[in-house]
């Protein structure tokens, strides 16, 4: 094994965890300072570019002349690794917030640097409650403008491929209004595959597709439009093939 190599595999771990405690300290202080979340996010955004530095990621980006920078999306993408957020996060350029498990944002500290940076909640356990978060969410969304990423599989995928997608994106996207950018990731499975402690620095293509609107739409169309979405990620995965 080279050099590269064996550090990849056996030193990037360690300084991974390096970066994320110190960037995590510097990203918590500056939540007590700035209530708009930009600091935080700016300071996640530098995290996530580290990280990829330090995993050996080799980057290609296609597509960005779909992205508006007025508007504002619900980002549907697919999730293949713990790789994924870091690269979403540290080079696409939208300024966006996560979905959070509601459970979160009652732990000190941590709920107040979620709350303070503009992460929406989420309940899972009980679907009345979630049906009820996702109206919350998605009247903040519309209020501030907002844009949010979201994993539509629900988690990653233990095999590296497409699993079907649940509707609580879509009912967001629909509720708020706001259209849905579907960003494709590849070899961020190979980088970091399900299960796997180590990671191989690599080439990883993010693919955006074209905005696909939800103006007019109604809620019971989400099935068809969490469709459509899979669709559309289902053939950015196949492009250059």
């Amino acid at each position: 094994m080279s050099w590269p190599k064996f550090r990849a595999f056996f030193i990037v771990d360690p300084l991974i965890c390096l970066a994320t405690v110190v960037m995590g300290t510097v990203s918590l202080a500056a939540s007590f300072f700035d209530r708009t979340g930009r600091k935080q996010m700016a300071v996640a955004r530098a995290w996530a570019r580290i990280l990829c530095r330090l995993a050996g990621v080799q980057l290609k980006i296609v597509g960005l002349e779909h992205i508006d920078p007025k508007a504002n999306y619900i980002i549907a993408a697919n999730h293949l690794s713990y790789m994924d957020t870091p690269v979403v996060l540290g080079h696409l350029p939208v300024d966006f917030r996560f979905m959070a498990k509601k459970g979160l944002f009652k732990i000190p500290f941590l709920g107040t640097h979620l709350a303070s940076a503009g992460h929406l909640p989420v309940v899972n356990d009980n679907p009345r409650d979630g049906i009820r978060a996702l109206n919350e969410a998605a009247k903040v969304i519309a209020a501030r403008h907002t844009s949010v990423l979201i994993f539509p599989e629900g988690g990653r995928a233990a095999t590296g491929h497409l699993q079907e997608f649940r509707d609580g994106a879509f009912f967001l996207a629909i509720k708020s209004g706001a259209p849905v950018l579907p960003v494709c990731l590849i070899g961020t499975y190979e980088m970091l595959p399900f299960g796997s402690g180590f990671m191989k620095p690599g080439p990883i293509t993010m693919r955006i597709g074209a905005p696909i609107e939800t103006a007019g739409r109604h809620i019971k169309e989400r099935t068809a439009l969490s469709q459509q979405v899979r669709d559309e990620i289902a053939r950015l995965t196949q492009v250059g093939h």
